[in-house]
């Protein structure tokens, strides 16, 4: 195939990488000229990613476009429009994903029942919205988060610390025209999160569908920074009841909207209800790596499953994968990152065989020279996997790849999947969101 990736910050590298060392022909536009040393060295990139698509259109039918962001759709949907075969999402899949009351009316249109949200442009009225109503919040930002607004799960029962940290925020984040506050506070719900996903192929979903959980928090035992993700869990396994629950009911709409790539709904969910809280209307990651582990056909198959209308399934294998995140200082934030960690050298244990080589996805680094090291912005190195007929064979082989990945300062959560063995797995079975 010939594939043209776009996207802001190269998230999808390894993705790319792992096409081109194929034989497939890969080209890549990266925009934030701060991420475009990130593959260096082992992928071909280019500056202008228009100038590609004659390039592109000469390939025919092998000839394909991907998205990484939920924030190029406009892009999508007229490049399709010119008869080009494009993956990623589309402008309502954007709008999905980065209008969350947007999102949360779909929910409610898909029959689910929504948490409380509000939006909130100023920081005193949101501070006056909780004194009168004082419940436990959680603060999520609308757009790009900046370092220091990221995601925040109240713990106070009437909010007050949420308050306190809005607090924070006014006296030290103070707004421009051209950066205003915007973010929404939902109201807390008890349960266990977890998300399911799926393939669209611009018509309808592609079966088998994925049940992930998601390992934010930077430490175990979930403390410390949300840092979108520290590891997860997935399986292709026992989905297909809650999916005709969720996703199911927004095949007609994603078709309206032209979408073809992954979409996924995170939620919370109890004995007694689903509370869906945000779409990812884009490949996730590590996400798209992790679940790639189970996959029994490559990225340039999947595709072209993805890009054939008549298609309604791909092969997986079962059981689980677990995947853990490999990062070095100052993760999850840029300050410092040049001065304690760049440029460091990035080895692979003696032992290492080629399959497990090919269960590491690498994500901020470039080749120098004979060596790999650490690029990009924030310390990503990538992502270790594993898989295994249960969750803590998955995490285990995991782990086991992880030590053999030699980078000074690496670290990463000890504990991924470890809630799950620990009783949440079968309770979801007992309540019924994952099916014997």
């Amino acid at each position: 195939m010939r594939i043209l990736g776009i996207g802001e910050y190269g998230d999808l590298a390894a993705m790319y990488s792992r096409l081109a060392q194929e034989g497939h022909e890969v080209r890549v536009w990266v925009e934030d000229e701060a991420y475009r040393r990130i593959h260096r060295g082992l992928l071909q990139f280019t500056d202008d990613w228009q100038a590609e698509l004659g390039w592109v259109r000469a390939a025919g039918e092998d000839g394909c476009i991907v998205f990484e962001s939920a924030t190029k759709g406009e892009w999508q949907d007229a490049l399709r429009r010119d008869g080009f075969h494009v993956i990623g999402g589309s402008a309502y899949g954007d709008r999905l994903e980065g209008d969350r009351l947007f999102g949360q009316q779909v929910m409610q249109d898909m029959g689910l029942e929504v948490a409380r949200c509000e939006r909130f442009y100023d920081i005193e009225a949101a501070i006056r919205f909780i004194e009168n109503h004082p419940a436990r919040y959680v603060y999520k930002s609308n757009g790009a988060d900046s370092e220091r607004t990221r995601n925040f799960v109240g713990t106070l029962a009437d909010g007050s610390d949420v308050i306190a940290l809005l607090d924070f925020y006014r006296q030290h984040s103070p707004t421009t025209d051209t950066s205003p506050v915007d973010f929404m506070l939902m109201e807390h719900v008890q349960g266990i999160e977890m998300g399911i996903g799926a393939y669209f192929n611009g018509t309808r979903f592609l079966s088998p569908v994925c049940l992930d959980w998601e390992h934010k928090h930077f430490f175990p035992g979930d403390l410390g920074e949300l840092t979108g993700e520290m590891g997860t869990v997935v399986t292709y396994t026992g989905g297909q009841s809650l999916f005709q629950r969720t996703l199911a009911h927004l095949e007609d709409a994603l078709a309206a909207g032209g979408y073809c790539g992954y979409i996924n709904l995170n939620m919370i969910v109890n004995e007694a209800h689903i509370w869906p809280l945000e779409f990812t209307s884009r490949f996730g990651y590590p996400g798209f790596a992790i679940c790639s582990a189970l996959h029994r056909q490559s990225w340039a198959n999947m595709f072209k499953t993805m890009l054939d209308r008549d298609s309604t399934t791909f092969a997986t294998a079962p059981g689980f994968a677990s995947g853990v995140v490999l990062t070095v200082p100052p993760f999850p934030y840029a300050y410092g990152y040049d001065h304690l960690a760049k440029g460091m050298p990035v080895l692979f244990h003696p032992d290492i065989s080629d399959a497990e080589r090919q269960r590491v996805f690498l994500a901020e680094v470039e080749q120098v020279g004979d060596y790999l090291v650490t690029s990009g912005v924030i310390g990503y190195i990538g992502v270790a996997t594993g898989t295994g007929s249960t969750v803590q064979e998955a995490s285990a082989n995991a782990y086991a790849l992880a030590g053999k990945v030699i980078v000074p300062n690496v670290r990463y959560r000890n504990d991924i999947g470890q809630r799950l063995v620990n009783g949440q797995l079968d309770l979801l079975r007992q309540w019924g969101y994952i099916d014997a």
